[in-house]
């Protein structure tokens, strides 16, 4: 079976599972994509990886993870979704030390947040993106060609809202930004970094 490789496409709220994610992924040379149900701590682990401006004053577990790996010189090649059971992704960490490989078995969620701080490839195959895969049209409308696990409504846009801190100054905002980091709360912290970009782009 051929491998696909894939890139983060983003995360969004589930639509369906109340405190869950949907963490998307799209194949790199077709149209279409991969989402994965994943928990707030795990989206929140990503999301903090790709946001390489908010710096968490403590290592979270997936930090913690990468620093251990780093000391022992261990390194992950690769991360493969390898197996799809009852809506439910297993993935592998393909781990390498001293030129010996190992692989090892991970939920795929972690896998993910691991791979975005080893800068490694993730890749599945080709029959698991046949099975669950979305087609992603020219508007990026979603649609799939047969009905696979009900997963169409989970990568829905939530409603733009008008910004809670549109009143705030650029200095209110940074240093509103530094406390939310302080206080460990990446996801409002988040939000004022996008309002504050939004704000220095015009």
């Amino acid at each position: 079976m051929s491998l696909v490789r894939l890139n983060i496409k983003g995360i969004s709220y589930s639509q369906t599972q109340s405190g869950a994610y949907a963490l998307v992924l799209s194949e790199v040379n077709g149209n279409r994509t991969l989402p994965i149900v994943i928990g707030a701590f795990e989206a929140q682990s990503i999301a903090i990886a790709l946001e390489k401006e908010i710096k968490p004053p403590r290592p979270l577990t997936h930090d913690l993870f990468k620093s251990f790996a780093d000391r022992f010189h261990i390194i992950i090649k690769q991360v493969i979704i390898h197996k799809l059971v009852d809506g439910v992704f297993y993935s592998s960490l393909i781990c390498e030390r001293d030129n010996i490989e190992e692989i090892i078995d991970t939920r795929t969620s972690d896998a993910i947040a691991l791979a975005t701080r080893f800068n490694a490839p993730i890749f599945t195959y080709e029959n698991i993106l046949d099975k669950a895969g979305i087609y992603l049209k020219i508007k990026d409308e979603l649609s799939t060609e047969k009905e696979n696990i009900g997963i169409e409504s989970l990568i829905e846009e939530t409603p733009i809202q008008e910004s809670s801190f549109s009143k705030d100054t650029l200095k209110q905002l940074n240093e509103k930004l530094e406390k939310a980091v302080q206080d460990e709360d990446y996801e409002l912290a988040a939000k004022i970094r996008d309002e504050i970009t939004k704000r220095s782009s015009k």
